[in-house]
């Protein structure tokens, strides 16, 4: 099936799950939860949360996949440079990428997107970690950037 195909199923099925539910952990448990599922290449799938005592720092939401982080400040790795920009980073090969956190050495590619409340700030980062090398591309971008501002842009 092609990712298109994909992300426009897993879509609609995080919709129905999250529509009418306000609550943050539970909303970003189960985007984690459906794309980890979707997608057999998505070998870590989870948020980092911007700490309201520390907002400069990152530290692990809800996931799938193997032991993250627990903590990443704005200055490091792929989540960092997306907190710090606020744009969407895709790494093809995160052992190219200059200040790579390496949480789990069999990642090998990485797409981190900003995620962003009503309110327009900064909330978690969203991040899909691969054992192969360029798995994401623009495609990814989109879908990723499009279900996580409807879902937490409420």
């Amino acid at each position: 099936m092609q990712k298109e195909s994909i992300y426009s199923q897993v879509e609609a099925g995080i919709y129905s799950v999250t529509e009418g539910e306000n609550n943050v952990i539970a909303n970003m448990a189960t985007v984690s939860c459906l794309l980890k599922e979707a997608f057999e290449d998505f070998f870590w799938v989870g948020f980092y949360i911007v700490d309201n005592e520390k907002p400069e720092e990152l530290v692990v939401g809800p996931y799938q996949g193997t032991l993250g982080c627990l903590r990443i400040s704005f200055d490091r790795g792929v989540c960092g440079a997306a907190a710090k920009t606020g744009k969407t980073q895709i790494i093809d090969n995160v052992h190219e990428f200059p200040g790579h956190i390496a949480c789990d050495s069999q990642t090998n590619s990485e797409i981190v997107v900003p995620v962003y409340n009503n309110k327009n700030e900064l909330i978690a980062v969203f991040d899909v970690d691969s054992t192969k090398i360029k798995t994401f591309d623009k495609v990814d971008q989109m879908w990723l950037e499009k279900i996580l501002s409807k879902v937490f842009d409420k």
